[in-house]
């Protein structure tokens, strides 16, 4: 039986003084200590391209960088470069600066499909804001969003569907209603049920699989016919579908979409964007009531809005995406290859584009185990490997791919072992990995 246990001192004590000052030990529920095995949730000093390095001074190939943000690597020169001169002309001021234009010229450019942005600082703002304009302009509250994806907001008429809807009164929570990914029938059915009642259908327009033929152009059809709006979340999706995003890629326009994550590489910027006529509802240019789109202090600090410039700009002349989706494919094949070679890959699935990657882990009866994924997560992190899912970034290096599948190959001869056994917990060293949304801690 293996029972080696990587020693991660500093990173432990550092870890009780997020828990003492901190409620849960992070500012993201999915960066949390329970989130990785017991004793075994390294606390980041520093990160270049795609490594990162402990406070204990180990160094990791890390994946999912920043919830799936940082496509480019860590501290990507061109991107830091922009956001120091900015920071040199001054962050913040009593009018828009000149960047504010320009960034949103540059980001109606890669994303034509949109007539107007409004930046923030984060993906809740945007998703927030998009819900409340499509309420105002429809005048109805009721919100359908997709069931089967896992985010949309912090805010209460997402939260208030989740098991963590402590706080969030019921009569909100009502107001958000779900439709199945991928089932037209299903979502013309609730459309139906709520007539003249819901202001938008929202939702990811790609997961970890691709959209069924004709299901995007699908809703577009319903959202038309019924009256509602089409949100696209492209939080995700964008830069990593392409640089419009899933819209730019299957060629159908929502009436508003969303941005974030890649969009800065890491700094804090999100983008509502769409049509005109939709958008200017938060504007000076409207003559009904006006809607409070989006008013941020920070929305426009210019560091931000130059890092995202820069990142588009990179995307656009290097080829990031194809680069995404190359690298996502060597490390892909790689596993399931080294899953397949223990005897284990039943139960180690790569899912996902190529670009956006996560994993699965499943018990000796094929059903999702948190038990295995500790066991999982517990070997690649003693091989140097930081992955919550295999979210790559272009930063990574064929050499770092390679490394990463011979972890892997590793963690897989274990994962035989406990299957083989019956039982995950000799190799889970400790308490198993939680889940985000659980009512209970």
């Amino acid at each position: 039986m293996d029972t080696e246990k990587p020693s991660l001192p500093r990173s432990r004590q550092a870890n009780a003084r997020l828990h003492a000052l901190i409620p849960g030990g992070a500012h993201t529920y999915a960066k949390g200590e329970d989130q990785y095995p017991e004793d075994l949730a390294p606390v980041i000093s520093h990160g270049r391209g795609a490594h990162v390095w402990d406070v204990d001074g180990n160094r990791y190939i890390e994946y999912g960088s920043g919830l799936r943000a940082v496509s480019l690597g860590h501290a990507h020169p061109r991107v830091t470069e922009a956001a120091r001169r900015e920071l040199d002309r001054g962050a913040n001021f009593a009018r828009p600066s000149v960047i504010e234009v320009e960034a949103a010229e540059r980001f109606l450019a890669t994303v034509p499909t949109a007539e107007m942005v409004k930046f923030a600082k984060n993906g809740s703002d945007v998703t927030t804001a998009a819900v409340r304009l499509a309420r105002a302009v429809t005048g109805r509250a009721r919100v359908a969003l997709c069931g089967d994806h896992p985010f949309f907001s912090v805010d209460d008429w997402f939260i208030g569907t989740t098991p963590m809807a402590a706080g969030i009164p019921a009569s909100t929570s009502e107001l958000t209603v779900a439709f199945p990914y991928g089932d037209l029938a299903a979502t013309e059915e609730l459309l139906l049920r709520y007539e003249g009642e819901i202001a938008c259908l929202i939702l990811e327009p790609a997961g970890h699989a691709e959209p069924p033929p004709g299901y995007l152009e699908g809703l577009r059809a319903l959202a038309d016919r019924h009256g509602c709006l089409l949100v696209f979340d492209e939080m995700i999706t964008g830069f990593r579908w392409s640089e419009a995003g899933a819209q730019g890629l299957y060629g159908v326009v929502p009436d508003l979409s969303t941005f974030g994550k890649a969009l800065g590489n890491g700094f804090a910027v999100s983008a509502l964007a769409g049509r005109r006529e939709l958008m200017e509802w938060g504007g000076l240019r409207h003559s009904g009531d006006r809607v409070f789109l989006l008013s941020t202090t920070h929305g426009a600090e210019t560091h931000s809005l130059a890092a995202a410039m820069a990142v588009q700009t990179t995307y656009a002349e290097e080829g990031v995406t194809a680069q995404l989706h190359a690298l996502g494919e060597r490390l892909a094949a790689g596993v399931r290859a080294a899953a397949d070679g223990m005897g284990v890959g039943d139960h180690v699935l790569v899912r996902g584009r190529a670009s956006n990657l996560v994993f699965a882990t499943l018990d000796e009866h094929g059903r999702p185990s948190q038990e295995y994924r500790t066991l999982f997560l517990r070997r690649l992190l003693t091989g140097g490997v930081l992955a919550p899912s295999f979210v790559v970034s272009s930063a990574l290096s064929e050499a770092d791919i390679d490394r990463t599948v011979e972890v892997v190959g590793q963690a897989c001869a274990v994962y035989r072992k406990a299957l083989d056994a019956g039982d995950p917990a000799p190799w889970m060293g400790g308490r198993a990995v939680k889940p985000v949304f659980r009512q209970r801690v």
